[in-house]
């Protein structure tokens, strides 16, 4: 039996494009140096999120940065 490949729900395409994008650059540069860059962002997010006038770049940095390290892990 083959697995039918359903596509994607179109709410659910943005996540789609931040996943292969995560994928991509976990491809291009390996796995642990995309966990030591993710936990790069996700320190520099954390700490534009304290900042307030840096709020709106902190947070998409600081996501960012966690799904790229759980990428470099599964």
């Amino acid at each position: 039996m083959e697995k039918q490949i359903r596509p994607t729900p179109w709410y659910l395409s943005p996540f789609l494009a931040i996943w292969r994008l995560l994928t991509w650059i976990l491809k291009l540069v390996g796995r642990v140096a995309a966990g030591i860059i993710g936990l790069a962002f996700a320190i520099v997010g954390g700490i534009l999120t304290a900042l307030v006038i840096t709020l709106p770049i902190g947070i998409p940095l600081l996501i960012l940065g966690i799904l790229l390290m759980l990428r470099a892990i599964f």
